[in-house]
């Protein structure tokens, strides 16, 4: 076998393996950036998510009772006198409202009225009024930030805690 024809080889192997070499870089580096993109957007719409959220407001408990101003309902203040009756419940009314310019004020007149109902009852309302569809939903739940501390985390620090509900020092 001549010099030449190994040489000519050996040249040959080494321009494949350089091109191999360069096809595998640029699919790795194309692929770092597309995971890049997606972390970035995964972050991005993290940010939104917390900046879209209020910083003070505590996380909503869950209803112990939701009421739902349907036509066939019975009327908001029959239904409270059947709830039973707590001092650290909070009462949310929520109303929703469509995108035509009436549909706002009618949402929050709708929300007035459950509210004045439940006043009569003895009982404050929070009134929130979101975009979306369905009729006015009134919930009773533990959520009432007035309160100084919840009864369950002194209860978990070992701390006594009053009849209503206070942690005692």
């Amino acid at each position: 076998m001549s010099a030449r024809v190994a040489a000519s080889w050996q040249t040959s192997l080494a321009d494949l393996s350089l091109i191999l070499f360069m096809i595998a870089a640029a699919a790795l580096s194309r692929q770092e950036n597309d995971r890049r993109q997606a972390i970035d957007r995964r972050q991005d719409s993290d940010r939104r998510q917390e900046l879209a959220q209020p910083v003070d407001a505590p996380a909503p408990a869950a209803p112990l009772a939701v009421y739902l101003a349907t036509p066939d309902a019975p009327p908001l203040g029959a239904w409270l006198a059947r709830q039973a009756a707590d001092p650290r419940q909070r009462l949310t009314v929520t109303t929703f409202y469509g995108p035509t310019p009436t549909a706002l004020p009618a949402a929050l007149a709708e929300a007035a009225r459950l509210a004045r109902a439940a006043g009569a009852m003895g009982l404050r309302a929070r009134v929130v009024a979101e975009p979306g569809r369905g009729p006015a939903r009134v919930a009773l739940a533990f959520d009432d930030p007035a309160l100084p501390e919840p009864v369950a985390r002194s209860l978990l620090e070992g701390r006594p805690v009053s009849s209503e509900g206070i942690s005692v020092p």
